[in-house]
């Protein structure tokens, strides 16, 4: 039997568990998980998005990101207001307790980040930040907010 080669995506998906295992975790230690923490990277990036936007843009089901977002105003870290044409859509916007968090949480992702690249040598790092950043922008372009170009930092 020949050995099959090892397709990408296949290491990309196990790479992107790996991921958010470990994020999980760590982020737990903020009362946080990551589609908790994915609406408020949202919230924060496009205020007044609406919820189906922003799981759409972290690359979640909105009914994963309804539960989160629930959870997220009745802690006061984002609020819910109608959208102006549409009652039905409602807009979320991180509150200043949220915008605190969120500062916390980006704190605990940028260690797990770095934690998961070192074994790679910075240049290797800015290497495979560059290549993902195109598949992404490829494959997903609302995922990345608008300022979030190919050169900046391989740390989220």
């Amino acid at each position: 039997m020949s050995e099959q080669p090892i397709h990408t995506g296949y290491l990309a998906w196990h790479f992107a568990q790996a991921m958010a295992t470990r994020l999980e975790r760590e982020l737990r230690t903020l009362e946080l998980n990551l589609a908790q923490y994915n609406a408020l990277q949202q919230a924060d990036r496009q205020p007044g998005i609406s919820s189906a936007d922003a799981a759409r843009h972290a690359g979640i089901t909105a009914q994963s990101m309804g539960p989160a977002v629930g959870s997220l105003a009745e802690r006061g870290l984002i609020t819910r207001s109608p959208h102006p044409t549409n009652r039905r859509i409602l807009c979320l916007h991180i509150t200043p307790d949220g915008s605190g968090l969120l500062e916390q949480a980006r704190d605990v992702v940028r260690r797990v980040n770095e934690e998961a690249l070192a074994v790679l040598e910075p240049q290797e790092q800015t290497s495979v930040h560059h290549l993902l950043h195109r598949l992404v922008t490829h494959l997903n372009p609302g995922a990345l907010p608008p300022t979030a170009g190919p050169t900046a930092t391989p740390n989220p």
